[in-house]
């Protein structure tokens, strides 16, 4: 039974419908997924295409290549996302008509134990989405200058006691180095009040995860790249959970750079490649969050490029 529970969270996918159906499909058209995961989305596309149609599906994760669908259209692509340009180019594939991006770390990562991304369970400091890449989590936590730390917890996990809490993991880690989960959580869990501790711990953990799969140079890398990748009439359809990454993809979305720089023709017209398809976030259902409490912080946005004039 526990197998079958573990394969099951992670499928749980987010916003399902919503952002399906906001990719426009068509039976012919050429799509991507490039958050591919458990491939809950992905399955939900394919079902949509019929002759000429075709799905590729990015994944820089080996437990995900589990499970790839066998199907004519579809196209598993074990890659980091950031990689989008190259990988196209590689499959002859010009422009795309969708390209659709969940953003959430995988229920199946939090439980996996092994894996490090969760404080609920001991194991090691690890976090690497792709575990062929370099950094750990435990390489950052004992190597990074005390500076360093502390910029990474307050940019990425927005913790106001981010020097307090990077000047306590540089004095305990002159004892000896901080390998697992169990030993990192003695350091720092004295530094948070009981009733906030949770939260707070999330906020830690997520920021040396992003950290360790360099998740915002990643996003950003990816976003140019599928601006330039959508046909006219594309759609991008991105689904972030927190306020970093939905930073960013409101930016692309609202003036063609992560930036968010304004370009303004002679007139003073913003100059933009896209033209929102939801002015409103779309956020999940009372229902989808009691089914799937993971889906609480997810926020939907949509835009398609405009035609070239």
């Amino acid at each position: 039974m526990k197998e079958e529970q573990e394969d099951l969270t992670y499928h749980v996918p987010v916003l399902l419908k919503e952002s399906v159906d906001g990719m426009m499909i068509r039976p012919d058209g050429t799509y991507v997924d490039v958050t591919f995961g458990g491939g809950g989305h992905s399955r939900e596309i394919l079902s949509r295409l019929g002759e000429g149609g075709r799905l590729l599906g990015f994944d820089q994760d080996e437990d995900a290549e589990r499970n790839i669908v066998n199907d004519p259209h579809f196209t598993f692509v074990r890659s980091n996302f950031r990689y989008l340009h190259n990988f196209l180019r590689y499959h002859n594939i010009e422009k795309v008509d969708a390209i659709l991006a969940d953003l959430g770390v995988s229920s199946h990562h939090f439980d996996d134990s092994e894996r490090g991304f969760s404080f609920r369970f001991d194991g090691e400091l690890d976090m690497r989405m792709n575990k062929r890449a370099g950094l750990t989590a435990a390489d950052v936590v004992n190597t990074y200058e005390e500076e360093r730390l502390a910029n990474l917890f307050y940019l990425y996990g927005e913790l106001k006691n981010s020097r307090k809490l990077a000047s306590v993991i540089v004095k305990a880690r002159a004892n000896g180095a901080i390998k697992t989960i169990g030993e990192f959580l003695e350091v720092i869990k004295p530094l948070f009040g009981r009733e906030r501790e949770k939260k707070e711990l999330a906020k830690v953990f997520q920021a040396l995860r992003i950290e360790v799969n360099q998740e915002m140079e990643a996003l950003k890398e990816m976003l140019t790249a599928a601006t330039d990748a959508l046909k006219p009439g594309g759609r991008l359809v991105v689904i972030t959970y927190h306020s970093l990454e939905d930073r960013l993809v409101k930016n692309i979305m609202k003036t063609g750079n992560v930036e968010g720089k304004a370009n303004q023709d002679f007139f003073g017209n913003l100059q933009t490649p896209f033209k929102l398809v939801n002015n409103k976030v779309i956020v999940p259902s009372e229902e989808e969050i009691e089914r799937n409490p993971r889906s609480r912080s997810a926020k939907l946005r949509i835009a398609e490029k405009k035609e070239e004039k």
